[in-house]
């Protein structure tokens, strides 16, 4: 192992503790990225210093962050998004079509523009992309956050949530439909001039098992004037349908089919 000399170690801890990044320091001074680490964790003991991982979190710093972005990316949470909690960190992630480019990069996109500090990466499962961020604050973002399943549990949005919510509503429902929602085009049969013919016409779905959810996304539709039906399968009112031909054009101009 290469030898620096106290001169050099204690330059190098005098820049640090003026705020210069590692590698900012070992490119100027020549040495290591790692000595430079090394010396910063030692210099820290001696201070009696506890390291702790620099944050950018909006609820904890105070920083603005974009609105639009955070009203998208809880809609996206609020369906196929979930936050595993370990020691140190909490991952957010959301689950894509692997062939959906457009909803994964949007989604990554939506987490940078929230957030900028974390990392975000994607992870490639059979059939899906799993969009990543590692940091332990996402669950100050999402206080829906809990043990078990969401619809095991209940769900309601916060003051300040909820404020983001009305001020970004378009956002907010494009990330519950490009997460539990789609578009389809449905079809009938009509009888013209005594002849049968074959009518189509497009149509969205929102399905989520969790009624809290439901609701927030019907209220949300409410406040927007578009017009929805309950589409109860087997049973199960899990389905929102949107198929007056206004409220579908409203939904295609703000919205549109996943990509």
């Amino acid at each position: 192992m290469e030898q620096h000399s106290p001169s050099t170690r204690a330059q190098a801890v005098a820049l640090m503790r003026q705020g210069m990044p590692n590698r900012l320091v070992a490119a100027r001074l020549n040495v290591p990225r790692g000595t430079v680490g090394w010396w910063r964790s030692e210099d820290r003991k001696v201070r009696g210093e506890t390291y702790e991982q620099p944050t950018d979190c909006p609820q904890c710093t105070g920083l603005d962050f974009d609105g639009a972005a955070y009203a998208y990316l809880l809609g996206l949470y609020l369906g196929d998004g979930h936050i595993i909690s370990k020691r140190k960190q909490h991952h957010l992630s959301v689950f894509c079509n692997a062939t959906q480019r457009g909803l994964i990069t949007a989604a990554e996109e939506a987490m940078r523009k929230v957030m900028p500090l974390p990392s975000v990466k994607q992870r490639y499962k059979p059939g899906c992309v799993e969009v990543k961020s590692y940091t332990k604050h996402w669950t100050c973002m999402f206080p829906q956050h809990g043990p078990g399943k969401k619809h095991e549990r209940r769900i309601a949005l916060e003051p300040w949530q909820q404020a983001i919510v009305d001020a970004h509503p378009w956002e907010f429902i494009r990330g519950l439909i490009h997460s539990d929602g789609c578009r389809i085009t449905n079809w009938t049969t009509r009888i013209v001039a005594g002849e049968r013919k074959r009518y189509e016409y497009p149509r969205y779905f929102f399905t989520n098992v969790s009624d809290d959810i439901r609701q927030l996304y019907t209220d949300t539709l409410d406040k927007l004037g578009i017009e929805w039906t309950h589409c109860t399968r087997n049973g199960n009112p899990y389905n929102i349908s949107v198929a007056k031909k206004a409220s579908v054009a409203l939904l295609d101009t703000h919205v549109g089919p996943k990509h």
